[in-house]
């Protein structure tokens, strides 16, 4: 989970994990591009949004737009690099 400025994670073995922490500092980015505190305020809606569309918490997780983008790149280690400021837009 990352709350800015920190990534908090269940266990130690997930330090060395490029791909989550990949995910966890995209996350970080999206909380800066919108000031931290609206990234809060648009993942809750955003979730509640999708809990009324699925009816499922797993997809409802899943479809948000932060969450889209971070799954989408958590893979590729260079995605921050390269910019790709406020990608998440993409998932409107």
């Amino acid at each position: 989970m990352a709350i800015f400025p920190f990534i908090l994670l269940k266990s130690e073995r997930l330090k060395s994990d490029p791909e989550m922490i990949n995910h966890e500092t995209i996350h970080l980015r999206q909380q800066l591009e919108l000031l931290i505190l609206p990234f809060y305020l648009l993942y809750l809606f955003n979730y509640l949004i999708n809990l009324f569309k699925y009816r499922n918490h797993h997809q409802a997780y899943r479809n948000i737009i932060f969450e889209k983008e971070a799954y989408h790149h958590d893979t590729n280690l260079n995605y921050l690099k390269n910019g790709n400021w406020y990608g998440w837009i993409r998932s409107i």
